[in-house]
Parts: C-alpha cells; structure tokens; sequence
C-alpha cells in the first residue's frame, strides 16, 4: 500500500499542476482533471516531480496515500497521452457503427441498442470483413473510459461454451466444454 504512494511522479513537459488547498487540477494537451484528495493526505511539487505525503503509518492514510497517488498518475499521463479501450464483438451478426457520439450496436437482439457517450470519450469502430468489429475508445480520464467500457460490455457478455458477445481485445475467456454425446 504504502510503496506505491512514496514514489515521485515525473511531470512531463506541456503538463500544468495546480494545487488549491485539497483540489489538484492537471492541465494537457488533451484536457483537464481535477481530484478532491481528502483531509490529511497532501500534495507538493517539487523539481519537476508531485509528491504525496500522508501523516501518519495508521492503514487508512496508508490507503489513502496509494490511492490518490494512483490516481494522479492517471490524471497526468491522461492529460498527456490519454487511454484507448478496445471491444470487439464476437458472433454472428454483431454489428457496431458510430454517428458522432452515438454508437449503434446489433447484439443479436430484437433491436439495436444506441448509446448517447460523453463528450470526452471519442468513439471509433473498425469492421472489416472477415474480422470481428471492434470498438475503439479514447478519453484523456481512466475512470471514465472504463466505465463506458464495462457499460457496452454489459448489454452482452461473452458466454462461456462459444465465446460470443462483448469482449476486451486480448481478453481471456474460461471456456466451458459443451455437452458430451
């Protein structure tokens, strides 16, 4: 726990820090973030570096010193080079296109399912023949890439006996054997 929130993080060129009492913002080329670090915990920069420290060794502050160090790693390497989550989706039929921020998406349902994302996740799909479609997410913020990620892997998971469904390119799926004869 505590290992991780005594390394240094290295402010790389174009990235902008700004303190403001428990507020740390990070500002890019690609965005900005701000994170509410709580009581206790403090952020200083110094030579080029952030630095996180904590009050005492008690198991909360240990926690919170790993977490929040973790999470403005995140936020500086977001602003800087940013996040890409790829889905690809697996079965016969499985479509994906986008229009702007509206990805439609035919999961061997009934009906497609269209989903409105956020501004700051850029969407992209890929389909060429023979291959499965994949969906390429991009956001300067971790946390949310992830969250629309895990959202549209949802509507189908891959199932255990064939594999179809939303998939992590580069995921491993536990296969099932199916019945015996």
């Amino acid at each position: 726990m505590s290992r991780i929130g005594k390394s240094p993080i290295s402010i790389p060129a174009g990235v902008e820090i700004n303190i403001n009492g428990n507020e740390v913002t990070v500002k890019g080329k690609l965005g900005e973030l701000t994170q509410t670090i709580s009581d206790g915990i403090t952020v200083k920069v110094d030579e080029g570096n952030i630095v996180i420290e904590r009050p005492s060794d008690s198991k909360p502050h240990k926690a919170a010193h790993g977490l929040y160090r973790s999470l403005v790693s995140n936020m500086v390497e977001g602003v800087n080079k940013g996040f890409t989550k790829e889905l690809e989706l697996v079965g016969v039929g499985y479509r994906a296109s986008n229009q702007g921020q509206k990805l439609d998406l035919a999961l061997g349902f009934s009906h497609n399912i269209v989903l409105e994302l956020a501004p700051e996740v850029k969407v992209e799909t890929v389909s060429e023949k023979g291959k499965n479609p994949i969906v390429k997410l991009t956001s300067h913020d971790k946390q949310l890439v992830g969250q629309v990620a895990a959202k549209i892997r949802s509507f189908r998971k891959p199932e255990p006996y064939k594999g179809k469904g939303v998939k992590f390119v580069g995921e491993q799926l536990r296969r099932k054997a199916g019945k015996s004869a």
